[in-house]
């Protein structure tokens, strides 16, 4: 599995007061019990307003390049749906990098720098031009595009039925599924 980049609101579009009508009305309604039927400690941030994360995802193009992108990612997360951290915030980035055993001087530097931000901008628009999404989460299974939540069980019967399409060539190593950029 591989984390895209994909942004909801990116800068410069205004992004939501968490103490808003329509955040509080899904935080209840929809985030909060999925996440409690699910079982994830999860919290509604209270950074106001959200933050953007074009500086977070760009962190995240540092953290794959030095092999630390799961990581990375699954600490941003954290950080941010668990301790209500801004991850708007180059400080609190580069911290959170330090945590994960990246390099936080150059880390940092690169966020300021905004080395890379075309390589992001460039992942951006394959998700918003190519891949088409609209919703997160966005899983690709072989030629499947699943939107939204789905069950352990439905992912696991995608999965089934794209490796079975596949079976046939299973001896052939120039047949190999995998996913890039460019899709699967």
């Amino acid at each position: 599995m591989e984390w895209m980049p994909f942004e909801l609101r990116p800068y410069p579009a205004e992004t939501l007061d968490p103490n808003g009508e329509y955040i509080q009305t899904a935080w209840e309604k929809s985030v909060k019990p999925m996440a409690e039927r699910f079982g994830v400690n999860m919290v509604l941030p209270q950074v106001s307003p959200q933050p953007h994360t074009h500086l977070a995802f760009e962190g995240y193009q540092y953290a794959k390049e030095n092999g630390k992108a799961n990581e990375y990612n699954h600490h941003v997360f954290t950080a941010y749906f668990q301790e209500g951290r801004d991850i708007g915030n180059i400080d609190v980035l580069t911290e959170l990098a330090g945590e994960v055993g990246l390099n936080k001087e150059a880390f940092k530097e690169a966020l300021v720098s905004r080395r890379y931000k075309e390589t992001h901008q460039q992942a951006l628009r394959h998700a918003y031009e190519e891949a088409e999404i609209q919703a997160v989460p966005t899983f690709f299974i072989g030629d499947q595009k699943l939107q939204g939540l789905h069950t352990k069980e439905m992912l696991e019967r995608v999965i089934l039925q794209e490796l079975e399409k596949h079976e046939g060539k299973k001896d052939d190593p120039d047949q190999g599924m995998s996913c890039g950029v460019d899709g699967c």
